[in-house]
């Protein structure tokens, strides 16, 4: 692996009882492992290892924390960019096109809100075009009605690009 992949390299962390709770950056996942906070349930599909003075370590792709972990929960998935994009698929609400902006609905000027369902991925072109008009003024239609993500294991889709393949039993869907 090019040395570049190291440092962005994620590994899921499930909690002592199998449950995905987040994707950290190898470095931290292999601090928990060292510290006997958590155990690799996984190693890295290529089967490449980590050499230290005195010990070797399998690179972990998925590890398991040797404590239950209580999390709260939370009803509302926060926007993000990355999670907008996620929940669009990368398409252009209005055309399809591959989307590299954010777009309002309903204006802010116009007071719309900055709101997952008021918030969809939008390529560069529709964007300059809509302005901050309404969609009634341009003739125009949503592909799909914005509505905001649910599920238990959503933020972790969020890095489904990176995601190694042995996440997907974890997460219960096709990553």
């Amino acid at each position: 692996m090019a040395p570049m992949g190291w440092g962005r390299r994620r590994v899921l962390l499930l909690n002592a009882t199998y449950e995905p709770l987040t994707a950290l950056p190898l470095r931290r996942a292999v601090v928990l492992v060292m510290c006997g906070k958590a155990d690799v349930v996984h190693g890295d599909p290529a089967g490449l290892t980590l050499h230290a003075a005195t010990v070797s370590l399998p690179v972990p792709s998925v590890i398991r924390l040797s404590t239950y972990v209580r999390v709260p929960y939370r009803a509302q998935v926060p926007l993000t960019r990355a999670g907008l994009m996620h929940r669009d698929r990368y398409r252009c609400a209005y055309c399809g096109a591959r989307a590299d902006t954010i777009d309002h609905v309903i204006p802010r000027s116009r007071g719309g809100q900055h709101s997952w369902q008021n918030c969809v991925a939008c390529c560069a072109k529709c964007n300059h075009r809509k302005a901050d008009l309404l969609l009634s003024e341009l003739g125009w239609h949503l592909r799909v009605v914005p509505t905001a993500p649910h599920g238990p294991h959503w933020r972790l889709l969020v890095h489904s690009g990176e995601a190694d393949p042995l996440w997907r039993p974890y997460l219960g869907v096709a990553a």
